[in-house]
């Protein structure tokens, strides 16, 4: 069925004065129209195109009174299309067969003869109507496919995320390096995924670093593997993470903590696509898109001499910029619904749902921890929710800075370091480098303690 770029209606009306008195009405309300004289033209009419509105008449020539054959018209359009909206005319006064037309599906009616300003009102505000709800189902379609290949709880409804879609599939088809950029929380990890997910490369491995994780001293075989002795531990060989993303893409989170005396390195394989694994003089190829994400000053870290201006050239060829929560916010409701219906199917509490009051709180509040502060909310409201419709109460706004310190006693070691470090997070509001100085560990310490407790998600700078 081909689409007209400009809305078209469709007019069915057995006489040929009547059909040329509307589309010179809606010519000059800038629609153009089709006309047809009988139901079957309309039918073949609806068939070859698609029309924003169809006009119909309930009457033709062969049963002028009943208005069965427009009837019968209105339910065959609505079969073939049911986004169609169908405006019925009727005589004067034909009250009965006006509120069949509307029973069986027609959007609204016309009295013959008709009101010009009425009739097209009528057909405006029907054109409008449908093409939101196409938009609408466009839209949805779209979160469906993004959902499919980013995560369920994928949400793009607000413009500014619309634009990084928009942004995403322009830019995905490519090879060039990317560079995602944003506050903590923000979900750059997604959009690496999607990356991959809309590229040439999709097929092949999507292999992801957290070069925060990554102490100096084994930056190397991390990266490029090393052969059997290469080291006094090494004693089988190992692939390292750009070979294993060989002809696929190779993502490095929080890549602003990569060590300055690894960055020249890091910057050789990008430049030449050549490395050598740790121990070996074999030179070895490889071709990964490269999709790096940092929450952190790149320029700034360049001024102060901690991030090489060459290194930030080569991984930001292209750059995305995902908004936080605060300006997304037709997001936050549907990210907020996903998030407790995953985590209420996941605790055994199907069934939980949002209270106006709930979700006037969630609208109100900043955000500070952006998507995954969404994300924690909902788990502990799927948690602590006393009653099936979770009100305001239950989403503990701040909960964590208004708590006391929880008495250590009792606990086991594991338990305390734990706690400590959680509350640590919570401090600083996922800062990482501030936890780690509060806790008196090194950052590469802390990540090690975020992995053995299963922190991760806690860690905010972890996207």
């Amino acid at each position: 069925m081909a689409r007209e770029s400009n809305p078209t209606v469709l007019i069915a009306d057995d006489q040929a004065d009547v059909r040329e008195a509307l589309r010179l009405l809606l010519k000059a309300e800038g629609i153009a129209s089709v006309g047809v004289a009988d139901p079957a033209a309309a039918v073949e009419a609806a068939r070859r195109r698609e029309f924003a509105c169809a006009l119909i008449d309930c009457n033709y020539s062969r049963d002028t009174t009943s208005g069965e054959e427009g009837l019968n018209l209105l339910e065959r359009l609505r079969q073939l299309s049911p986004d169609l909206p169908v405006v019925t005319m009727t005589a004067w006064g034909n009250v009965p067969l006006t509120v069949e037309a509307m029973r069986r599906g027609a959007a609204d009616f016309i009295e013959k003869p008709w009101d010009n300003a009425r009739l097209a009102s009528v057909l405006r505000t029907q054109i409008a109507l449908a093409e939101g709800t196409r938009k609408q189902r466009r839209l949805e379609a779209e979160n469906a496919l993004l959902r499919g290949e980013a995560g369920e709880d994928f949400v793009a409804e607000s413009p500014a995320m619309r634009r990084v879609v928009a942004l995403v599939e322009r830019i995905a088809g490519s090879d060039a390096n990317v560079l995602v950029l944003g506050e903590n929380g923000t979900g750059k990890g997604v959009i690496a995924q999607l990356l991959h997910q809309r590229s040439p490369r999709a097929a092949s491995s999507l292999v992801k670093v957290n070069m925060g994780g990554i102490a100096e001293s084994v930056f190397e075989s991390e990266m490029f593997g090393h052969v059997r002795g290469a080291y006094t531990d090494a004693k089988s060989e190992r692939i390292g993470r750009f070979e294993l993303a060989d002809g696929g893409t190779l993502f490095l989170d929080e890549v602003g903590n990569v060590p300055a005396s690894q960055q020249p390195k890091l910057l050789r394989v990008l430049e030449d696509g050549e490395f050598e694994r740790l121990g070996s003089s074999r030179t070895q190829k490889t071709d990964v898109r490269l999709v790096s994400a940092t929450n952190a000053d790149l320029l700034a870290e360049v001024a102060a001499g901690r991030f090489r201006r060459d290194l930030l050239y080569r991984l930001n060829t292209l750059e995305v910029r995902l908004p936080p929560l605060r300006d997304r916010v037709e997001d936050i409701l549907p990210l907020a619904r996903a998030f407790l219906a995953r985590n209420a199917q996941r605790y055994g509490r199907d069934g939980l749902r949002l209270a106006p009051s709930a979700e006037r709180a969630l609208m109100a509040w900043r955000w500070p921890g952006n998507v995954r502060e969404l994300q924690h909310l909902m788990e502990r409201a799927a948690l602590l929710a006393e009653h099936a419709e979770v009100g305001a109460a239950a989403l503990a706004f701040g909960e964590a800075a208004a708590q006391p310190a929880t008495d250590l006693d009792g606990m086991t070691l594991e338990q305390a370091e734990a706690h400590l470090v959680q509350r640590a997070l919570e401090r600083f509001d996922g800062n990482l480098q501030r936890a780690a100085d509060a806790l008196g560990i090194t950052r590469q310490s802390l990540y090690r303690r975020l992995d053995k407790h299963d922190l991760r998600d806690g860690a905010v700078d972890a996207d």
